[in-house]
């Protein structure tokens, strides 16, 4: 099982969108198990795969009431398997954390206890900068993707999330590394471009993807489809291909069509 958890230090980066569709990518390019777990009490990711916003089921009240997560995980028709994080009220939501800050491996172990095939892919999706869910998640991730924009505020909080994975992921021996995205490119920008040239420059090949600016990626959610159905042959749409592969190499992964 290799965990992937998708954080960012600044909100409005587009890092739900970019986990569902990095997701159904990897499904659709042959991955036979991608798991997405939502740990943002904003509820949002099971949006991208037609969830239900109403829906009280989910981790959090499952986590609260001592049951089995398989019976809040539900198969998108896309085929990636969901785990949302529910509807709680604001006492629960406070109970729920106290729990996750009181056991730093639940999880971990929670993980564990689905049993899921060796090559599964479990992404983990978290809510903008520090908090009790980010830290969570940096502690089971072997590999973690900051996902960031090309302006200068988010490029100067690149450096908190480097600390943060520095305290929860690079003393682990599991740990493999950390990745970056770059999402909502807009080559009609200087700004916009100078940043990116940035930070290809100084991250290398650890900056595994480039995601344009695209209108329709926010046009799909709306007509409840993901990005690589409503718009398949756009700018936005090949560009996440191109990062899932970049990350299914970097991961080790087989995909259909690829070389042996």
């Amino acid at each position: 099982m290799k965990v992937i958890a998708i954080v960012s230090a600044k909100g409005g980066v587009g890092k739900t969108t970019l986990t569902a569709n990095l997701a159904t990518a990897l499904e659709r390019q042959g991955v036979a198990t991608v798991l997405v777990a939502d740990l943002d009490p904003q509820n949002a990711l099971g949006l991208h795969f037609g969830a239900d916003p109403a829906s009280l089921a989910g981790i959090s009240r499952a986590s609260l009431a001592g049951e089995d997560w398989g019976a809040v995980c539900v198969q998108s028709p896309l085929g990636v398997h969901v785990l949302p994080y529910g509807v709680v009220n604001e006492a629960d939501r406070m109970a729920f954390e106290r729990h996750l800050d009181a056991h730093p491996n639940w999880l971990v172990q929670q993980l564990q206890s689905l049993d899921l095939p060796q090559d599964a892919v479990v992404f983990i999706d978290t809510p903008p900068g520090p908090s009790v869910y980010m830290q969570q998640a940096l502690t089971a991730a072997q590999v973690v993707v900051v996902v960031s924009l090309p302006d200068a505020a988010s490029y100067a909080a690149l450096a908190l999330m480097q600390r943060l994975v520095h305290a929860y992921c690079t003393p682990r021996p599991d740990f493999s590394e950390t990745l970056y995205v770059l999402n909502q490119a807009d080559a009609a920008r200087q700004l916009s471009k100078d940043i990116t040239r940035v930070m290809q420059d100084s991250l290398g090949e650890r900056l595994i993807g480039v995601i344009h600016e695209d209108q329709a990626v926010r046009e799909a959610l709306a007509y409840d489809q993901s990005l690589l159905e409503y718009d398949t042959h756009g700018q936005a749409a090949d560009d996440l291909r191109k990062c899932a592969r970049v990350l299914a190499q970097r991961l080790g992964l087989r995909l259909a069509g690829a070389a042996p």
